[in-house]
């Protein structure tokens, strides 16, 4: 949890990035307005959580779903962005799995290579080492186990329920 209400604010920086590409060139915002819209944007985001967590807490989960999200929107009277975060959550996922099957073929050619008996001098041993995938088990935390991808330095956090 926050420790202070400021906290539960959205960075500054990346609401005037948004608002800079909404409006028209040659449009100003001023400072007041700019903080009214990031405040406006942080309940926003508070208040869909929040029901979004209702629909999760029925199911009796503890992990807020994509379809918590969409059911929450609906609920809170915000059927016009349905489709579009259907679209963008479409899209994230292919974009996931597209990453997924080229991690796949890049260890599958790496297997490939070390197999076939070419070039297993210690320099590519240690080669293939860096590209392998690493998960860290002892960092669970709840119902989570962290996975860190070297190649990326992405984290990605696996529901283990």
């Amino acid at each position: 949890m926050a420790e202070r209400p400021e906290d539960l604010n959205l960075p500054n920086a990346v609401v005037g990035r948004i608002i800079k590409e909404a409006i028209p060139e040659g449009v100003n915002v001023s400072k007041e307005a700019r903080l009214a819209i990031s405040k406006a944007a942080s309940v926003f985001v508070l208040y869909a959580t929040s029901c979004s967590n209702n629909y999760a807490l029925k199911a009796k989960r503890k992990t807020i779903s994509a379809q918590d999200v969409l059911s929450a929107m609906e609920e809170m009277e915000f059927e016009q962005f349905i489709d579009p975060l259907a679209e963008a959550l479409e899209a994230f996922r292919n974009q996931q799995q597209g990453k997924k099957e080229a991690i796949a073929e890049k260890k599958k050619k790496t297997t490939d290579s070390n197999t076939s008996g070419e070039g297993q001098g210690d320099e590519d041993k240690e080669g293939s080492e860096e590209e392998d995938d690493v998960t860290y088990q002892g960092e669970e935390k709840e119902d989570y186990i962290i996975t860190v991808n070297e190649d990326d330095d992405e984290v990605e956090e696996v529901d283990d329920s």
